[in-house]
């Protein structure tokens, strides 16, 4: 049986960089983005990251939390200290693009910026959701759940990849030189499940902080990020159905394995 701490180690790397850097790839080979498909993999990948917050992460932090309050109060301070970071960001990156007097939406070097800024964006809010998996690793060791919480990072950066190289190439830059900033975003995914796998098999109390934290990073990256680009993208009632279909498919996968 491999370590747990080698595992979280692969896993994240596979799925947090790997999956950033599919999503270059992807940016480099279609040339355009598809709104349809965006949506549905977007709404899709919400409806299962949901299910694996609210049918997993959260009752492992109820039943492992030394008093009741404490899963819900740090989920919420989860949440809101996502938000407040990315405020920061987008306060940050207006704050650069104002100062600079040659900038214009569609510059050479204000494509450059964007893919740049994007990268960075990501990069931080891939470590509370990286969190998740080294949290879940710690609590049920090398299992189905924590490889589900992985894979749903991977499917969630896929478009983030997308997102970061579209800018990067059609700002001239070649096309492993976009990949390569995509996939080196993800490395702060390897961190923060490291973390959350160190903190989270320490103590119950530390674990369940971690789970309930990550969470909140998750529910945000859900309704805050996912679903309104979703609709941004193709406002359809398929996308509701895909989000439908993602959180029933997260009901299967972590139940019909026997987990409680």
């Amino acid at each position: 049986m491999m370590e747990p701490i080698l595992f979280v180690m692969l896993l994240t790397a596979a799925t947090g960089v790997g999956g950033l850097a599919l999503g270059g790839v992807l940016a480099a080979l279609v040339k355009r983005e598809s709104p349809r498909g965006t949506s549905l993999l977007l709404s899709f990948t919400a409806g299962l990251m949901l299910a694996i917050v609210a049918l997993d992460m959260v009752p492992e932090a109820m039943e492992a939390a030394p008093w009741l309050p404490m899963t819900p109060l740090v989920l919420v301070a989860g949440f809101a200290g996502t938000y407040l970071l990315n405020c920061w960001m987008d306060k940050s990156a207006h704050h650069e693009d104002k100062n600079n007097p040659h900038s214009c939406a569609c510059g050479h070097h204000d494509l450059h910026t964007a893919g740049i800024m994007l990268a960075a964006a990501v990069a931080l809010h891939n470590v509370p959701v990286g969190m998740a998996v080294g949290a879940s690793v710690a609590v049920e060791g090398v299992c189905l759940a924590s490889v589900l919480a992985a894979v749903t990072i991977g499917l969630h950066n896929l478009p983030e990849g997308m997102s970061i190289a579209v800018p990067l190439l059609h700002d001239g830059s070649k096309t492993w030189n976009a990949v390569g900033v995509a996939a080196l975003s993800g490395l702060p995914t390897v961190a923060g499940a490291l973390a959350g796998y160190l903190v989270g098999s320490r103590t119950p109390a530390a674990l369940a902080a971690a789970l309930a934290l990550a969470g909140g990073a998750m529910l945000y990256v859900v309704f805050f990020e996912l679903l309104p680009e979703a609709a941004l993208q193709w406002k359809s009632r398929w996308s509701i159905l895909a989000t439908v279909v993602g959180f029933a498919l997260g009901v299967l996968l972590i139940f019909g394995h026997g987990h409680h």
